[in-house]
């Protein structure tokens, strides 16, 4: 029997052979590339397009066209990295390395290239960049923030300009003809979150000049890739509009929350981060809300803000989970430790936790257009990406995404030691710890970044930082907007930082003069993150390019993560040893390992998590890009919408006339209420009678009441002189039937998906029946919309100062 590893070991072998091949290709053109005059490498880049252009002509079909394209890239890879990699040196004074330019190979093909930080990841990019934006179809940069985006494509930028490409910059705030102006540029620096919502609004325009992505989605390659493909993949993106007003129970279940007593009232679920009323708990809320039982059928409303009020209060914590600034709450992305801006909880949770604060509370928004990243990115033609971080989720990118993990090998030898967990009884025996250690190095001079969980643990480690008079900075949610400034000096001799999660994530920490002697930067974590990719991507601000440095961790038993894992088993052993509480630490692999062993249960539950959220929105996946194609069609017709509207109308009535006539004895047909349907959707009043169709079979009838239709949409064409009032009336018409009633579906599913998990108590799937629902609910849209375009079309009075 094959041995799987042995397979994964060979492949991963076959993969960098094949990268090393193509990178010696590329060097091979060095001293070509060396002897051009300025004039003549810059010359290289429409010579590239007119091949791409030639390789084009007489190709039909798009799937032939971009198998004729990958050819052609393939082919000119080689010189046009190389043409790359001399304009970068000319350009920036930067020259990539061997390896990475095997990392940009990689990234051309799809792939994601693991590798480590400080080895250059942006330069790598530059390469497949400007080969994949010499076919004009785009190439959409994606970082985790603004300030990256900007960065990148000003210091990038340079290069691409000096090479004869467009560079643009695509922020969240920016007006919306500068946002097009970005996304015509041969190459787009963004945001995930700015793409994914400018995808949505996108196809919630009327008018096909108010789109700003007009090429499409062609390709994609992401910066922090493991951040944006799977620590935001959890939480799908929301278009919301005006809900129905904030409710007051809100704030009468967080007073009746705030009045419990933990354990008596209610039990917390560490592990599962929920919270359940006890018996005594629901018989205080009888009591409280005046009522005789509590999970009464007919008070779900009330139970679901309790439900909510509990999570708030006791799951949901300030400075850990969020941060209450200006009378707002914001939420803080787990991952990397800053504000998530313009981010909400949904179901009523984010109000909970309003009323918990005290702060003014928002009303519940409805849903008018949502999408998943996965789905996102997965429909750009072609999707590649890099991190420090990658190969503990190969299995998820690779089933998701159809993205291999490539790790590329560092330029230099790694010499940063990476030490045994601490193990400490208590958090403030491990504090005392922590400190103490700081005080050690940075008495010799010695950098240290240390990472923390939270806000909350970043600001009570510099509060004890300060009462030992050790100067530091902090880098957190709070003041994020000095990160660049922060993480510039921690490399810098005597320089202290405390940093939650975000930790410069995609910065470099440079060493100061001297560092380097005094044994370079260390990186100390006060606890371990949830994921493991999360603590190497701390560990990794430390041995760059071969520098020196160490890594130490610090855990108690008090952590988050050794709650929810085991505490109590090594509590129980403390004890017994009575060993003691303030001095004794273990330090073993063991107590490694094992907290690996928890970090990975929590990445399957979260792995979980986000494969659920996939697994519904790929239900209404079909759905969406089925209605945002048509909308396309209608926004972007020229000439007449009749071949749109007329079979809607007939659809419609045929729907009609065979609900009212399903009796095989005509006496028996409701031809009243077919006048009826006719007068108020189709014609006017009188135009048809009920002895006109008495004598006429079911499908004379809607012949009958089609030819009548017909008439009427002839006379509104003549009612208008100009075709061009005539298309847009007629797309008005359309789009907004569609639109209204697309976004009451999205608002229904989204209900629906935040209580079809309880229809697993009745032994049935909540998926399957999610997908049956959403199933029917769709098609029962469809029927209402085509009625609401065929009685507004047909009933409205006609002006010739029409305004689309």
């Amino acid at each position: 029997m094959a041995n799987p590893i042995r397979k994964l070991v060979d492949n991963s072998k076959k993969q960098l052979k094949k990268l090393n091949h193509i990178a010696d290709q590329v060097e091979s053109y060095a001293d070509q590339m060396a002897a051009m005059s300025d004039d003549e490498l810059q010359a290289k880049t429409p010579q590239f397009k007119q091949i791409i252009a030639d390789a084009l002509v007489d190709v039909k079909g798009q799937d032939k066209q971009n198998k004729v394209l990958t050819k052609t890239l393939d082919e000119l890879l080689p010189e046009a990295f190389a043409v790359a990699r001399e304009g970068a040196k000319r350009v920036l004074g930067l020259y990539p390395f061997h390896v990475q330019i095997m990392g940009s190979a990689a990234l051309h093909d799809g792939n994601l290239a693991e590798m480590r930080t400080g080895e250059g990841k942006t330069l790598t990019a530059t390469m497949t960049v400007y080969l994949n934006a010499l076919s004009g179809r785009g190439v959409h940069v994606v970082t985790v923030n603004d300030y990256l985006s900007a960065r990148d494509a000003e210091q990038m930028g340079q290069l691409y300009n000096w090479l004869g490409l467009s560079v643009g910059v695509n922020v969240g705030d920016s007006p919306a003809d500068e946002k097009r102006a970005a996304y015509d540029a041969d190459i787009t620096y963004s945001t995930n979150f700015n793409i994914g919502f400018d995808y949505l609004r996108d196809n919630m325009v009327r008018r096909a000049d108010e789109r700003v992505m007009q090429k499409g989605l062609n390709f994609a390659l992401i910066d922090e890739a493991d951040s944006i493909l799977i620590d935001t993949a959890r939480t799908p993106l929301i278009i919301s509009g005006p809900g129905s007003g904030v409710s007051q129970l809100y704030a009468r279940a967080d007073r009746f929350v705030k009045t419990l007593q933990s354990e008596e009232d209610y039990k917390i679920d560490e592990e599962a981060k929920t919270t359940m009323l006890t018996n005594e708990g629901i018989h205080k809320g009888e009591i409280f809300f005046n009522l005789d039982n509590l999970y009464d059928a007919g008070d779900t409303a009330l139970t679901h803000h309790i439900d909510q009020a509990l999570r708030a209060n006791l799951n949901y914590i300030n400075d850990k989970d969020y941060v209450v600034q200006n009378g707002e709450v914001k939420l803080i992305d787990q991952s990397t430790g800053r504000i998530s801006e313009g981010t909400r909880l949904s179901d009523g949770l984010h109000q909970a936790i309003e009323a918990k604060e005290g702060v003014d509370i928002q009303e519940e928004n409805k849903s008018m257009a949502q999408i998943t990243y996965q789905n996102l990115f997965r429909m750009y033609k072609k999707l590649s990406g890099m991190t420090g971080t990658a190969k503990t989720e190969e299995e998820e990118l690779r089933e998701i995404y159809n993205m291999e993990v490539v790790t590329i090998p560092t330029n230099r030898p790694i010499k940063r030691v990476d030490y045994a967990d601490l193990l400490y009884p208590s958090i403030r025996a491990k504090y005392n710890a922590v400190v103490k250690m700081i005080q050690e190095l940075h008495a010799k001079g010695q950098p240290i970044l240390i990472g923390t969980g939270s806000v909350e643990s970043s600001e009570l480690l510099s509060k004890i930082l300060m009462a030992q008079n050790v100067p530091h900075n902090v880098l957190n949610a709070k003041n994020n907007a000095k990160e660049a400034e922060i993480i510039a000096n921690a490399g810098q001799r005597g320089a202290v930082t405390v940093a939650t999660n975000m930790a410069g994530r995609g910065t470099d920490i440079k060493l100061g003069p001297g560092v380097a002697d005094l044994g370079g930067l260390v990186v100390i974590a006060t606890e371990r993150h949830e994921s493991r990719r999360i603590d190497n991507q701390l560990r990794g601000r430390a041995g760059r390019q071969g520098d020196a440095g160490f890594s130490q961790f610090f855990l108690s038993l008090e952590d988050d993560l050794m709650i929810r894992f085991g505490a109590d088993r090594i509590r129980v052993l403390w004890e017994r040893m009575n060993l003691d509480e303030e001095e004794t630490v273990i330090k073993n692999r063991l107590i490694t390992r094992s907290v690996e062993s928890a970090q990975k249960r929590v990445e399957g539950n979260n792995y979980d998590t986000r494969k659920n959220v996939l697994q519904y929105d790929d239900v209404v996946r079909e759905q969406r890009e089925l209605i945002y194609h048509q909308r396309d069609v209608v926004i972007d017709e020229k000439e007449s919408l009749e071949w749109v509207l007329m079979p809607m109308v007939e659809r419609t009535i045929n729907r009609v006339v065979d609900a009212q006539t399903k009796s095989k004895k005509a006496t028996d047909w409701h031809l009243d209420q077919i006048i009826t349907f006719a007068n108020n959707a189709l014609i006017r009043e009188g135009d048809v009678t009920i002895e006109q169709l008495q004598d006429l079979s079911r499908d004379d009838i809607k012949l009958q009441l089609l030819n009548l239709t017909k008439v009427n949409y002839k006379a509104k064409q003549g009612q208008l002189y100009d075709p061009d009032q005539m298309l847009e009336f007629e797309k008005v018409v359309v789009l907004r039937a569609v639109d209204q009633h697309w976004t009451d579906h999205i608002d229904s599913l989204d209900r629906l998906r935040q209580g079809v998990g309880l229809r697993g108590y009745g032994q049935l799937n909540p998926l399957i029946e999610y997908q049956n629902e959403a199933f029917t609910n769709f098609n029962k849209m469809i029927v209402d919309v085509e009625y609401d375009a065929t009685r507004t079309f047909m009933k409205a009075e006609i002006r010739q100062n029409l305004n689309a």
